[in-house]
């Protein structure tokens, strides 16, 4: 980051500093270094005045990766890439055909009842779409603990409509993208000021200011995303900058846990089903963020023979699958997500 998070000494956020005051509090001993889910900051163990400027967040949601920007009128703070979580609805559709196919097997089970997951509520919402738009919610809970946030600027996108001759019409009025971004707007309220910005209204202000999107939207690369966030967070100060000064990117993947299952869905050998997932391995949470004595830092994962499987923090691959959990010298946290810090000093 080009700029170091800053919390006071009772935890409100404060304006963030430059990496060279941050070294300076560090040695003189008036600040301690935090770490809080990939983000660097520093408390002050000293009461300060609390001064701050505004600061947005700009949002720009998409379907297979998404973009924040953390800007102040003159300093961009942060850039953010997230994937989207892609993954839930298919989850759901396996957990229904396992629970259905157990019934006519010769194995107990209860009797049919009214799944209550499917009960009809007027504030239900599918749980594919609410792990999408939630995803978004905890990383603006996330910053705001950091960072003295006091808006946020979403680009409103709009559900494609299909239009039908046919009675039923429910096409025109109801989506699940309509339901899980009026949810999401209503929670991000709670945080602080909401303001929606129309798509045409982004691509107007990202051609007036002269830059360009790219078209490759699966790379890890500033203008793919991050360039119509930083467009939306701008668009709150009027256009103040013309040109981002700050390109660096912050990569975010949700961990993909396998959830506890009755048993594996393919039986192995003698038409035996073992049992299969777990959110725990050895005791430990999977996803804990850990330093190990020879693979250093890394995330649990699962476990087998009473050894750990680790992966690295910022692609997810698995380092080993015998760590001897002994060898454990230090325990952070348990990660909500991978992270890699990308900087980019040009367009290209």
């Amino acid at each position: 980051m080009k700029y170091v998070p800053v919390v006071g000494s009772t935890g409100k956020p404060l304006m963030p500093c430059h990496p060279a005051r941050c070294r300076q509090l560090l040695r003189s001993g008036k600040a301690i270094k935090r770490f809080n889910k990939g983000i660097f900051y520093i408390q002050l163990l000293f009461r300060s005045d609390g001064y701050t400027q505004p600061i947005v967040v700009g949002i720009d949601p998409g379907s297979k990766k998404e973009g924040f920007t953390v800007k102040t009128k003159t300093k961009t703070i942060l850039n953010i890439q997230c994937d989207a979580v892609t993954w839930v609805s298919s989850k759901i559709k396996a957990r229904r055909e396992a629970r259905r196919a157990r019934r006519f097997r010769k194995t107990p089970y209860r009797k049919c009842r009214w799944n209550r997951s499917t009960l009809i509520k007027s504030d239900r919402i599918a749980p594919s779409t609410k792990a999408r738009w939630n995803l978004k919610l905890r990383i603006c809970k996330w910053l705001s603990k950091v960072l003295p946030i006091t808006a946020y600027v979403v680009e409103d996108i709009q559900a494609r409509t299909i239009q039908s001759n046919k009675r039923n019409r429910w096409n025109t009025t109801f989506s699940p993208l309509q339901v899980g971004k009026t949810w999401f707007y209503d929670n991000l309220k709670l945080l602080g000021d909401t303001y929606l910005v129309q798509g045409y209204q982004t691509k107007q202000q990202r051609e007036y200011l002269g830059l360009h999107k790219s078209q490759k939207k699966l790379s890890n690369n500033f203008f793919s995303h991050c360039v119509d966030s930083w467009v939306i967070s701008n668009w709150y100060f009027d256009c103040y900058q013309k040109y981002p000064e700050n390109l660096d990117m912050l990569l975010i993947s949700p961990i993909q846990y396998q959830r506890r299952q009755l048993h594996r869905f393919q039986p192995s050998k003698g038409g035996i089903r073992s049992n299969y997932g777990s959110t725990m391995s050895l005791g430990y949470k999977k996803g804990t963020l850990i330093n190990h004595k020879k693979y250093k830092l890394t995330y649990i994962g699962g476990n087998q023979k009473g050894r750990l499987s680790l992966h690295c923090v910022n692609t997810g691959k698995r380092v080993t699958t015998s760590a001897n959990p002994e060898d454990i010298i230090k325990i952070y946290s348990i990660l909500p997500w991978r992270y890699q810090y990308k900087p980019c000093s040009s367009p290209s």
